[in-house]
């Protein structure tokens, strides 16, 4: 059995190769160097496979790593969705068996394109950043490793980043996993589209205006944007420097929440705090997340800037029915999103006043957590860069600094499609005409909810992401 993965590889990227000669496709260089490398790949999990075949541990983790890629080649090749397999990841299968105590003990993660690794590019999508490899690992990496986990790809990003769709000239587009026609969402869509197509099991992303939260919208996962400082951002590339009003954060993916939590829980650790120490040394508080104490939620159907989609809407109601049958304390806010041009360079000018001020209204409210809506569902190619007036629903939270995330709750009917019909957005607008266009024959897509808390509350945000999920899963039952 333990031949079986690499023959099958071998015969697969044959028939790959003979596909494309047989069909005269011309494979740009980067997509070609990918595929040989996932061919070498193959060789390199045979040879290692055969030479450590006395090792019981080798056996277990080389054929769960050898599978896992098998799986993720499957998936990237349908997806377009990975941008290079990290090859030291067989490597630190020699050291595992010392680190038994890490919390990601052997557990496979993928990583964003822009997060460093040593030795490989972090080419933020663009041409000249290529051939520049990182020196060391982002501090993330070093922790991840630390904590027995074995970052093994990494995966796709928009060209420069600052974009919602996945899409760049040296790695190409990358699709959506539940329908090839629609976009993976971004900058952290290769994330989103390996863990939504099943080939990776936790990924590492970042987020500057909804950069987790839209591809795991899109794609069907669940992720999580922390606090901006609470885990560090050394080694994680950005296109530019200086920013200060909106913030990236580093945050997981994953397909359950519990994933998330855990991966917090295992960053948040004193090797993080030590290897930088702008990072408060604040340990993830596990009693916060198992609570079961009935939660007082504030809710939003709309930010009243962007008419949502009749699938964001119905998950915000659904949600809402179902958190109040299991006791918890709903409340209708006001709009929290701004109308005009004159409020908006206000906050553009004045936004720690306004993070104040939206503070003191959230605790007026007396409210512990917020759920709002998500952006959804996947746009139709090149939508992306004509409708940005909706990244209202994303971006507010990165200019806030409030911990978001995102929890897949349903997916688009075909009552959602003709409700879409008749959508005219809250100004009868451009924007809200190219909207309409963008998420247009989504049925069968994902759909998800947004749950929000007050900075440095991760454990709180993830604790009701949790309740979500939960409910959702046994109304389903």
């Amino acid at each position: 059995m333990k031949h079986i993965l690499f023959f099958t590889t071998h015969f697969y990227y044959l028939d790959m190769f003979n596909e494309c000669a047989s069909q005269s496709v011309s494979l740009k260089p980067s997509t070609t160097r990918l595929l040989i490398t996932f061919y070498l790949l193959a060789c390199l999990l045979f040879i290692f496979n055969f030479y450590k075949s006395k090792s019981v541990f080798w056996k277990k983790r080389t054929n769960i790593l050898g599978f896992l890629h098998s799986q993720t080649l499957h998936v990237n090749k349908k997806l377009n969705c990975c941008t290079g397999i990290l090859l030291e990841c067989f490597d630190q299968l020699k050291t595992l068996p010392s680190n038994k105590e890490g919390l990601l003990y052997g557990v496979p993660v993928s990583i964003k394109e822009n997060i460093e690794y040593k030795n490989y590019d972090s080419s933020c999508g663009l041409v000249v950043y290529l051939d520049q490899p990182a020196e060391k690992d982002s501090v993330l990496v070093e922790v991840l490793k630390r904590q027995g986990a074995i970052p093994f790809v990494k995966t796709n990003i928009p060209q420069g980043l600052l974009s919602y769709d996945c899409s760049n000239p040296i790695y190409g587009q990358t699709l959506n996993p539940h329908n090839l026609q629609k976009t993976s969402g971004g900058s952290s869509g290769g994330e989103g589209a390996l863990l939504g197509g099943g080939g990776s099991l936790l990924g590492l992303g970042s987020d500057v205006g909804g950069s987790i939260r839209i591809p795991s919208s899109f794609c069907g996962v669940c992720g999580f944007k922390p606090t901006t400082g609470r885990l560090s951002s050394q080694g994680v590339k950005p296109v530019y420097r200086g920013q200060k009003a909106v913030l990236s954060s580093p945050g997981p993916l994953a397909k359950d929440v519990d994933s998330l939590a855990l991966c917090m829980q295992a960053l948040l650790c004193d090797h993080l705090f030590s290897r930088d120490p702008t990072i408060p040394p604040i340990p993830f508080n596990l009693q916060i997340y198992q609570s079961s104490k009935p939660l007082r939620i504030g809710y939003v159907e709309s930010d009243g800037y962007s008419q949502p989609s009749p699938s964001m809407a119905r998950g915000i109601r659904e949600v809402k029915a179902l958190l109040e049958q299991a006791g918890h304390t709903l409340t209708m806010l006001e709009e929290i999103w701004l109308h005009t041009r004159r409020e908006i360079n206000y906050v553009v000018f004045f936004y720690q006043d306004y993070i104040q001020e939206t503070i003191a209204y959230w605790k007026r409210c007396n409210i512990d957590v917020l759920l709002c809506p998500m952006l959804g569902p996947a746009y139709n190619f090149l939508y992306c860069g004509k409708v940005t007036s909706v990244l209202s629903y994303t971006i507010l939270y990165n200019l806030l600094n409030f911990p978001a995330g995102v929890v897949p709750v349903s997916t688009v009917t075909v009552k959602d499609e003709e409700e879409l019909k008749h959508y005219t957005g809250c100004y009868q607008d451009h924007w809200d005409k190219v909207f309409k266009q963008a998420v247009s024959g989504g049925e069968g897509l994902p759909v998800a909810v947004q749950c929000v808390a007050l900075p440095w509350q991760d454990e709180l945000c993830l604790r009701f992401m949790k309740e979500v999920e939960q409910l959702v899963k046994h109304s389903r039952k």
